[in-house]
């Protein structure tokens, strides 16, 4: 491949000493990323999963399992958080780590800029993908756009062999003195971070550490003999002088990335340099992409060399600081470009990308290179070598005529809609009248004033239809949909629901096609209940002021599950303390079983996922699973409960007093334990043996709380049916490991914990104010 280098540190001579020892393996780049991370040896990594780079964690948490590597893994509740574990971390002098994507980015943003603005290294490999919405988790740069503006270094990996390579560079950039800035390394979400090539990984720890070198000793707040202030409030003037600093420290960067990339080649053998020049010595055209796609348009440049054409390619390895110089002198003798974004600047005429490169050349007043915008690949639309010959075919053009023809921005690879045709139409709107069947009646005990239910016979619900239509693209044995059908069993009237994202979500409203036969509403994991809030809120105060004639007190339900009540507590516990008419429904199914079953706080101690696996070093999970339905019943709402998808009629009537709760009185929230084959590792049909033995060995107990009084709803020592833990984690193959002599310890501490929440149920069922 005809690479070179278009910028080069002054006085850094050639590369001579031979690399250092390394092997070939065949890997993605998020194994690559994960490799580095291993081989930098990282003091600690804050995570949150997320579609496409919770394989970087997934690896991680692999490798460590076995042995291989001692970083401190720290899962936080959502990308926020883990960004703020991120940013304690570094803030304690060591190296860390973050891997993130699309929202889970956006997510974060807002500590990005006090991580740069308070000069604080780290590193954070992004995963590029699609911001939504709508929803999209294929592959694009619109994630990471919105960062450019942050403060952190960023640096591009085109292939695997980048991602691993320039996560070494970033330590050496971000820890320069001359610059102490976060750095982050993009590299293509589902193209590069899953596509797999023989990299070449490095074989030499002690090497390896002796390039990185020691992490300088800056100001710490652990270091008590010198107490100072991090993150001091700051107004003008100072705030100024601050971003002074930040700004000459990203331009000392100009010069360090070059010097480190040299440093680099030295090391590997392998060149990187700012700019990426791709036979481009004689080239009177050129396309300008970043990451994967440009090498798409390098092998497009070389069939058209042999027919004669003088074309070639440049894309950045490095985004922040923008190589403005670097770009004028590359573009010195072209005639055209077709600048690629795979993200816009909505209005802007162009996306980042482009407006930089257009913005750099006006500077040169000798350089009269025509421009042309094209945004591609958007929601991870493939860009093949036919879409690489059409950016060279519009600037060949734009060249001969001499000018930059309209449409000078435009989309590329966008299909134009026709008159009348649309999304097909699915099934009709479910009415009322067919679904409210009188299922439950609920009355009120004049004696202790709870709410009394009384069930239709189960053959006759049978007869009611589903809100949801089948034809969802669930797995085998999934627990979502039985447990869902049995809560629309009983809901009667108007219902209208909002899913946060998830397995259930994901699966039945794949566009154009949807499965909800009634109003449904998506937003993500960190704020569902805060969206629905504003909904149930506008429904009444439009029926106050007589905007909206009212309609038969719908009933507004939230569905989450696959860890929503981690990164999404803060907004639940808002609107429950709000105490919004409205109904919480979390499907139990004990980790983000959406992105491929990681770790989540609903995570039971010791249970294996992909980011808490189970090897020689570690036995899983290192701490218990988070008690949601107790945390809402401290919140004093009138109706929290249990239930599990195997109890259908305790599930039902726990459902109809829930709707009468929030229809009347306020927020109600339960908990049902969801049956999840898949990934607890058990046969499509195994339900209901797992969920029987999860509710008799009193690790999931049945109650509820109304009022604040809690009910028992079923005592398996009671009815002769109390089991050992043993006996429910022995069904399951992501908890096998748990009940072997090797983790001895380890059950009983499980047992001992599961003892000591059931007690305190019991207590609180026996207790007349509890």
């Amino acid at each position: 491949m005809n690479t070179q280098a278009i910028a080069q540190a002054p006085g850094v001579a050639p590369a001579a000493a031979a690399p250092v020892r390394q092997r070939i393996e065949f890997r993605s780049g998020n194994e690559a990323a994960a490799l580095a991370a291993r081989d930098i040896g990282y003091h600690v990594m804050g995570f949150f999963p997320i579609t496409p780079s919770t394989e970087v964690a997934e690896n991680l948490s692999r490798m460590q399992a076995e042995g291989q590597h001692d970083i401190a893994m720290i899962a936080g509740d959502g990308e926020h958080g883990a960004a703020g574990i991120c940013y304690g971390a570094a803030l304690g002098g060591g190296r860390v780590l973050n891997a993130t994507s699309s929202q889970g980015l956006l997510y974060a943003l807002e500590q990005l800029p006090v991580q740069a603005g308070t000069r604080v290294p780290m590193v954070l490999n992004v995963a590029a993908r699609a911001v939504s919405g709508p929803l999209d988790i294929r592959g694009d740069h619109s994630d990471f756009y919105y960062a450019l503006n942050t403060g952190w270094i960023v640096l591009c990996a085109r292939d695997p062999q980048a991602a691993y390579d320039l996560n070494f560079a970033a330590i050496r950039i971000g820890e320069h003195p001359d610059v102490r800035l976060p750095v982050m390394v993009v590299y293509d979400g589902f193209f590069t971070s899953h596509q797999k090539r023989r990299i070449q990984v490095f074989d030499d720890p002690a090497a390896v550490q002796r390039f990185l070198g020691e992490r300088p000793a800056w100001p710490s707040p652990l270091d008590t003999e010198h107490p100072a202030t991090f993150g001091a409030y700051m107004n003008d003037p100072d705030l100024i002088n601050n971003k002074v600093q930040l700004s000459q420290a990203m331009e000392a960067a100009r010069g360090v990335i070059p010097q480190v990339f040299a440093e680099l080649e030295q090391f590997t053998g392998r060149p990187y340099a700012v700019l990426d020049s791709y036979r481009m010595d004689d080239a009177e055209v050129a396309q300008i992409l970043i990451n994967s796609a440009a090498e798409t348009a390098k092998e497009v440049a070389d069939a058209l060399r042999e027919e004669g054409r003088k074309v070639g390619v440049l894309s950045p390895n490095v985004m922040r600081p923008f190589p403005s110089e670097e770009f004028r002198r590359a573009l010195k003798g072209v005639k055209a470009a077709t600048i690629g974004d795979r993200a816009d600047s909505y209005g802007a005429g162009g996306g980042n990308l482009s407006l930089e490169v257009r913005a750099c050349l006006q500077l040169d007043r000798d350089n009269d290179t025509l421009v042309l915008s094209r945004i591609y690949g958007l929601g991870g639309k493939d860009f093949v070598g036919a879409d690489a010959k059409v950016f060279f075919d519009e600037a060949a053009q734009a060249a001969a005529s001499q000018q930059a023809k309209p449409p000078v921005f435009a989309y590329h690879g966008a299909t134009a809609g026709r008159v009348g045709q649309g999304a097909k139409p699915g099934l009709p709107p479910i009415r009322v009248e067919e679904v409210s069947r009188g299922n439950a009646t609920v009355t009120t005990d004049p004696a202790t004033g709870r709410l009394k239910v009384e069930l239709a016979p189960l053959w006759k619900m049978t007869e009611t239809p589903g809100r949801i239509a089948p034809g969802h693209g669930a797995c085998p044995g999934c627990g979502a949909f039985p447990t869902l059908h049995q809560i629309d069993r009983v809901l009667e009237g108007d219902v209208v629901v909002l899913f946060q994202t998830g397995c259930a979500m994901v699966v039945t409203t794949g566009y154009p096609t949807t499965a909800h036969r009634i109003n449904y509403i998506h937003n993500l994991f960190q704020n569902g209940a805060a969206t629905l809030s504003g909904l149930v809120e506008m429904y009444h105060e439009k029926v106050r002021r007589g905007e909206l004639q009212r309609l038969d007190d719908p009933t507004f339900v939230m569905i989450t599950g696959d860890g929503g009540m981690d990164i999404g507590i803060g907004a639940a516990l808002g609107a429950a303390h709000r105490n919004h008419r409205m109904m919480i429904l979390e499907y139990d199914n004990q980790g983000y079983m959406n992105t491929g079953a990681q770790l989540s706080y609903s995570t039971p101690f010791a249970h294996r996922t992909s980011t808490s696996e189970v090897g020689g070093a570690l036995p899983g999970k290192r701490y218990h699973h988070k008690d949601t339905a107790q945390i809402f019943a401290s919140c004093h709402l009138p109706y929290v409960f249990t239930a599990s998808e195997g109890y259908p009629e305790d599930l039902m009537r726990k459902v109809a007093k829930a709707q009468y709760y929030a229809k009347r009185e306020g927020l109600v929230y339960g908990k049902i334990l969801s049956f999840c084959p898949l990934n607890w590792r058990t046969a499509d049909d195994a339900a209901e043996p797992v969920l029987q033995a999860a509710i008799d060995s009193c690790f999931f107990p049945l109650y509820e709380v109304e009022h604040g009084h809690t009910t028992l709803n079923y005592d398996p020592e009671a009815a002769g049916r109390r089991q050992p833990v043993a006996d429910w984690l022995k069904l399951m193959g992501k908890t096998k490991h748990i009940v072997t002599p090797a983790n001895a310890a380890v059950l009983e501490g499980i047992q001992g914990e599961v003892d000591r929440r059931w007690s305190r149920i019991k207590a609180m069922h026996e207790h007349p104010l509890l």
